[in-house]
């Protein structure tokens, strides 16, 4: 699967939350469907989204932040997405590969 078109897709036609903030909230408010997790987000941070919401599917990318961010088109480094609706995209397919 291509990670970056799928993205695009869902920006465009679904609901996509950027950030670690962001995406622990949608967690703790039941709302997010997929955290996808850039490969150098933090080990600690996911460790704990992991433990607290062990009902959302956790994906990492092998994009670092930075290339996350380019993917999305946004202006900044992205570490976090939470998925709150895939939109026509793919990207509710993505297995959990976080332990």
């Amino acid at each position: 699967m291509d990670l970056s078109r799928q993205l695009k897709n869902a920006i465009a036609t679904g609901n996509l939350l950027f950030g670690q903030r962001q995406a622990k909230d949608a967690c703790a408010g039941g709302t997010a469907k997929l955290v996808i997790v850039a490969a150098n987000c933090p080990e600690d941070y996911t460790t704990a989204l992991r433990a607290a919401h062990p009902e959302v599917t956790m994906h990492r990318a092998r994009m670092v932040n930075r290339e996350l961010g380019i993917a999305c088109g946004k202006p900044f480094s992205v570490s976090t997405i939470a998925v709150l609706d895939a939109g026509n995209s793919d990207l509710m397919a993505l297995d959990s590969n976080i332990e």
